[in-house]
């Protein structure tokens, strides 16, 4: 499940690379994310839930603003695996982030796959580059992330890219010197794993 189209190419790119062949629904519901980012009315919660109750096999929800309400309706949330492989890094975790709305879910589940091990988590936030994903300017959009994180030269264990929309900025840090986690691969090798 999606709250952006733009997520259906890297998917299927997924698909096509890692489980050739299988079956698989890429709904997109715009308009959680838009009412979201005021905040979850239970009406919307109420939505979201039955949504992903009625679907008949495993579901992965792709929008980390909502992935708590996904994840406790059964859904595996898209940064649920990527947070754990930072934990197991280790620290400091820096956690880029670029939608107001995506912080305190990404940070929350950070911090409960850290808790007990003395991991530092820092944020980074990159809200002003936003606006480009929602133009559609994609390319840009992982060039200015790759750009601001190489900006902020940080002193980390690993770096996570909170959202999935961020992914490929990623592939543009190789250099960087540290691991760059991004969910989308570490989530649908989990969603695999779940049929």
């Amino acid at each position: 499940m999606h709250t952006s189209p733009a997520h259906r190419a890297q998917f299927d790119a997924l698909r096509d690379r890692l489980a050739p062949g299988l079956d698989m629904v890429q709904d997109v519901r715009e308009a959680w994310l838009a009412e979201a980012q005021d905040g979850v009315s239970s009406a919307l919660e109420q939505e979201i839930t039955q949504s992903i109750s009625a679907v008949g096999g495993a579901v992965l929800c792709t929008c980390t603003t909502i992935g708590p309400i996904a994840e406790r309706a059964g859904a595996l949330r898209i940064d649920r695996p990527m947070m754990a492989e930072a934990a197991r890094i280790g620290g400091p975790v820096l956690m880029a982030y670029c939608l107001d709305s995506t912080r305190a879910p990404s940070l929350a589940l950070l911090e409960e796959e850290v808790a007990g091990r003395d991991v530092e988590v820092q944020t980074l936030p990159l809200t002003g580059l936003w606006p480009l994903f929602e133009a559609g300017r994609l390319e840009e959009f992982a060039s200015e992330i790759a750009a601001a994180i190489r900006d902020a030269k940080p002193k980390a264990g690993c770096v996570v890219l909170a959202q999935a929309s961020m992914a490929e900025a990623a592939a543009l840090l190789g250099d960087l010197g540290v691991p760059v986690l991004a969910s989308p691969e570490l989530a649908f090798r989990a969603a695999l794993a779940r049929i």
